[in-house]
C-alpha cells in the first residue's frame, strides 16, 4: 500500500500521499468518487518524487451524509480551504482533476501558481451542459426558472440558482500549461467545447477514440495509464 497520512482540513477528510517532498500533487476527484480514488495516481506521481494531497468533495466519500450538497459554490470554497493548506506546505503546486473537479478546479484555481495541470474527461462549461440536459429531457428555461429544480430521468437534478450561477462565472481565465485527455464519445463535453478551451489556452491534447466520459474497458484504462506515466 502506499504511504499514506490522513488529515482533517477545515472539517474536510483528506489524504496526503508519499514521503516528504517540495513538489505536490492537488488530486480533485470527481462525481461518484472519492479521495481514495487516487492511489494509483500517488503511486505514479510518488515515483517521480511528488507528493499528492486528495480529498472527499460535498456529499462524497466520509461527506456522503452531511447536510452540505455538491452545489459548485460549496466545492469551490473547499478547494479554496485545500488551496490554502497546500500554499502553506509545498514550494510546488501540480493539479490533476477529473470530470467535474475540473470544473471546480477551473473557478476555484484560476489565479493560482500551478506549474501543471492534468484534466481527464473534463468538464469545461456547466452553462453548456445544464443547457443541453434541459435539452434531452424537454425542459424549458422558464419552467426552470419557476420550479428552481427538476429531477431528471438519468439521476441528476437541474437547479436553477446553480444555472444562474454558472452564468455568472465563465471560466474565462486559466493560465498553466494544461494536459487534457478527452474521450471522444463524451456526452457531457462535446469536442467544440475542448477545442475552444484548446485554442484559447495553454493546452496539450489527447483524444481516447472510441471512449465514452465514464469508461471502464481495459483498452482505455491501459491508455489512461501511458497518458499519465508520459504526463504526470
Amino acid at each position: 500500500m502506499v504511504e499514506r497520512k490522513r488529515e482533517l482540513i477545515d472539517e474536510i477528510p483528506a489524504l496526503i500521499w508519499g514521503p516528504a517532498s517540495d513538489k505536490v500533487y492537488i488530486y480533485v476527484h470527481g462525481k461518484m468518487g472519492r479521495k481514495e480514488n487516487a492511489e494509483h495516481f500517488a503511486e505514479i506521481a510518488i515515483e517521480r518524487g511528488y507528493q499528492v494531497i486528495s480529498f472527499d468533495l460535498p456529499e462524497h466519500g466520509e461527506r456522503k451524509n452531511e447536510d452540505y450538497p455538491i452545489m459548485a459554490w460549496n466545492a469551490v470554497k473547499d478547494l479554496k480551504c485545500i488551496r490554502e493548506y497546500v500554499l502553506n506546505k509545498w514550494k510546488y503546486v501540480n493539479l490533476y482533476a477529473c470530470s467535474l473537479g475540473v470544473y471546480f478546479s477551473l473557478l476555484a484555481y484560476n489565479d493560482m501558481d500551478i506549474k501543471k495541470a492534468l484534466f481527464q474527461c473534463p468538464v469545461l462549461n456547466m452553462e453548456r451542459l445544464i443547457f443541453d440536459m434541459m435539452k434531452w429531457f424537454n425542459i424549458e428555461e422558464e419552467r426552470l426558472k419557476a420550479e428552481k429544480e427538476i429531477a431528471t430521468p438519468m439521476g441528476e437534478t437541474l437547479s436553477w440558482d446553480y444555472l444562474t450561477y454558472s452564468k455568472e462565472h465563465p471560466v474565462d481565465r486559466w493560465k498553466c500549461q494544461t494536459y487534457i485527455l478527452y474521450p471522444s464519445e463524451d456526452k457531457l463535453t462535446p469536442k467544440e467545447i475542448v477545442d475552444e478551451f484548446k485554442n484559447t489556452h495553454s493546452v496539450n491534447l489527447t483524444v481516447l477514440n472510441g471512449a465514452e466520459h465514464y469508461f471502464t474497458e481495459k483498452e482505455y484504462l491501459d491508455k489512461l495509464e501511458f497518458w499519465l506515466r508520459n504526463n504526470i
